[in-house]
């Protein structure tokens, strides 16, 4: 028998205590099955330390024709260990293969030698082990097609980081595009705002050209369109809140500026207009429609001008003063 030395000054002398061989199954169950896997020992036990072991090449007697097959070789496993002072340790040892069979039928268990310092001990399995196959009922048994894979369905905590990843890169791409409408619309914002108040005003007042504006439905707007552009224009020339004002209140603060007396009244006319078109939906005839541009476009280019000549006048005074 040839031996496979395994622990060399592990153990000294062998000490007595019971030793025996099992066999225990892998998978737990009530039966043997083909395949299963089977671990086939011994346990030494109350084993002092520093003594020589060696354990055999595993073979069955008829190895071509056996039904078991080697899966793991020799494991060796420390149960216990006591130890007192001054005295050397001892073990409770289990040394184990790993054996499976694809065949069925009932298998005697080959002896298992073990070379323990000088002396060679035999075990010896307490019967054989019987193997079973699944019954097969031949006469109502009908082969059936491979089964597709088996889909579980998907966990809260499978999709999670999928969900929650998705709604972050989904808030970051939404707060990059508020921002770059933000930007874009602040630019334009400040592009306007560099612009002078009377041309600011006059492009807008020219978009409200065209008749299309007249239509009953579409006066609210058309009204509305031109006298905001004229109280932001109002706001920017006389320093007027004209937006946050009624046109009794933006009337009575332009009483104080140079505004001619027929601009102001056909002025005012055409705010309270706009009032009776906004609020009591009054509808104006397309004869009132067609002065609303011209009176908003004379009150803005009469007021620069104005404004202008104003300026020049105060230039010509601060001269003749540093003269």
């Amino acid at each position: 028998m040839k031996f496979i030395l395994l622990i060399l000054s592990l153990l000294v002398p062998f000490a007595a205590g019971a030793q025996e061989a099992f066999v225990e199954q892998v998978q737990k169950r009530d039966s043997i099955l083909i395949a299963d896997q089977i671990r086939y020992g011994v346990v030494l036990e109350n084993v002092t330390e520093g003594t020589p072991l060696a354990l055999p090449q595993f073979k069955m007697e008829d190895e071509e024709n056996s039904p078991l097959v080697i899966v793991k070789e020799w494991q060796l496993d420390s149960t216990r260990v006591s130890k007192k002072k001054e005295t050397p340790a001892r073990y409770d040892i289990k040394a184990y293969l790993t054996l499976a069979s694809f065949m069925g039928g009932t298998v005697e268990l080959p002896d298992i030698p073990v070379l323990l310092d000088q002396d060679t001990l035999v075990f010896k399995a307490a019967e054989p082990l019987e193997i079973k196959e699944l019954p097969v009922d031949m006469e109502s048994f009908q082969p059936n097609d491979i089964k597709p894979q088996i889909k579980f369905p998907y966990t809260f905590k499978e999709v999670f980081p999928w969900v929650a990843g998705g709604l972050l890169i989904a808030g970051a791409i939404a707060a990059l595009v508020y921002w770059l409408v933000k930007r874009r619309k602040k630019i334009e914002e400040e592009a306007l705002n560099a612009e002078p108040a009377h041309i600011r005003a006059l492009r807008k007042l020219d978009s409200f050209r065209g008749d299309k504006f007249w239509k009953p439905e579409h006066q609210k707007a058309f009204y509305s369109g031109v006298t905001d552009t004229l109280r932001e224009y109002m706001a920017a020339r006389y320093g007027v809140d004209a937006m946050e004002s009624t046109t009794a209140e933006i009337f009575e603060d332009l009483k104080k500026t140079d505004l001619s007396k027929e601009l102001y009244i056909d002025l005012k006319d055409l705010f309270e207009r706009s009032d009776f078109v906004k609020f009591a939906k009054f509808t104006a005839t397309d004869e009132e429609n067609a002065q609303v541009l011209p009176l908003a476009v004379r009150f803005v280019t009469t007021t620069y001008e104005q404004e202008i000549a104003d300026q020049a006048s105060n230039d010509g005074k601060t001269v003749n003063e540093n003269k």
